[in-house]
């Protein structure tokens, strides 16, 4: 059993999980990583992640956090600007869940409703027969994010929470989408009508970092935001209809997808 499985599986592993995932705990673990002398990590992080350095924009690196919040270079993330393309705002593990009423989004055996994830009612009603994106992070993913379509952002919704880790181990031992502090932004898409973009932060930070929280105009491959250090999750709501994703991503097993990825097509 590893450290995760100890503290998630195990009466005295779940006494220290408590103090692990709360928000102090977050905070200062993220003031370190903003240090100076976080810097020493760097080396190992890229070797036991096999990050292929050349691939990005690396200068004025002052600490971990830069590091891990690095951007590519550009051209290795191609964007479809094609309309008709739904698109991955995100690398990370793809995950496609129906919306079936308000009940379950079942995400390895880790149960929760719409409502209790957008803590409003009205706009969760809304998605009933859509489709969530699912898409989980780990610690070598790029970990900036795009946004999936153009149009009007109406509001940056911020729910304060605690940092589990967003790996399975933790998704079937806890509700952690509902648990985890989250933002999202509702936005009329001009191709997929009314969605929702949500940011889940994780374990050891996790920090979400917008560049837009209020009504403006944005547009399709766009930088969205970035997280900090921490395995991290975006979620994507798109209502009933509007769009049809590709076979290999309707299995309910996590698939391998980069940002800019084409997931499915608009429906007319």
């Amino acid at each position: 059993m590893d450290s995760l499985g100890f503290l998630y599986k195990t009466r005295i592993g779940r006494i220290l999980l408590k103090p692990l995932v709360s928000r102090p705990f977050s905070q200062i673990a993220g003031r370190f990583l903003d240090s100076r002398f976080s810097k020493v990590f760097i080396k190992s992080f890229v070797r036991d992640n096999s990050i292929i350095v050349d691939d990005y924009q690396t200068d004025n690196i002052e600490c971990f956090n830069d590091f891990f919040c690095r951007k590519i270079k550009e051209g290795l993330r191609p964007v479809s600007m094609n309309g008709d393309d739904l698109i991955a705002p995100c690398d990370g593990l793809l995950s496609v869940y129906k919306i079936s009423g308000d009940t379950v989004l079942n995400v390895k055996q880790s149960a929760f409703t719409i409502t209790d994830l957008l803590k409003d009612d009205f706009l969760a009603a809304s998605f009933n027969g859509g489709y969530a994106l699912v898409y989980r992070l780990c610690v070598d993913n790029y970990h900036r994010y795009i946004y999936f379509d153009s149009g009007k952002q109406l509001d940056n919704k911020r729910i304060d929470g605690i940092y589990h880790t967003v790996r399975p181990v933790a998704l079937s031992a806890f509700p952690v989408f509902v648990q985890n502090t989250r933002e999202y932004a509702v936005i009329d898409t001009g191709n997929f009508g009314r969605a929702v973009q949500m940011e889940v932060g994780a374990m050891l930070v996790g920090r979400i970092v917008n560049h837009n929280t209020g009504s403006c105009e944005v547009t399709r491959g766009a930088e969205k935001g970035y997280f900090e250090y921490g395995g991290s999750t975006v979620i994507v709501l798109i209502k009933d209809g509007t769009a049809g994703l590709h076979e290999k991503f309707m299995t309910g097993e996590e698939v391998p997808v980069l940002m800019g990825e084409v997931i499915g097509r608009k429906r007319s």
